[in-house]
């Protein structure tokens, strides 16, 4: 059965694209923890993290910073937080967070309700970063 993530790279859900290539996609959070949070995820649907090929894995991470020193250009913040929890969908996913503490990436804190408005904004400003 296809993730979320999966439905997200074939077209068959909408999301507020960062950036994208041939292996990898990168777009915001719809439950974000603060404004700039974001996804990167590989195309290939691979359900744990370290379960990826060593070269894709190293591109992945390459793709990553590519996306956060995009989000350091439109989000004030100290700097770009990375996390790997890998429980909430069955397809590999690095979270890019904002961060001006570490309690900014506290999960347990409740998520964002952003208007779409603002994501499509916010989405766009970082694509074109």
């Amino acid at each position: 059965m296809s993730s979320i993530f999966t439905k997200i790279v074939e077209g068959e859900i909408p999301c507020y694209k960062i950036a994208e290539n041939d292996k990898f996609l990168a777009f915001l959070d719809v439950n974000p923890l603060v404004e700039g949070h974001t996804l990167v995820i590989p195309k290939k649907e691979v359900d744990y993290i370290f379960d990826i090929e060593d070269s894709l894995l190293q591109e992945m991470m390459l793709f990553a910073k590519g996306v956060a020193k995009k989000i350091e250009n439109v989000i004030p913040c100290n700097r770009i937080g990375v996390t790997v929890i890998g429980l909430e969908v069955p397809h590999a996913h690095i979270h890019l967070i904002p961060i001006n503490n570490v309690d900014d990436m506290n999960f347990s804190k409740p998520k964002l309700s952003i208007d779409s408005e603002i994501m499509l904004e916010i989405s766009t400003k970082i694509a074109n970063a």
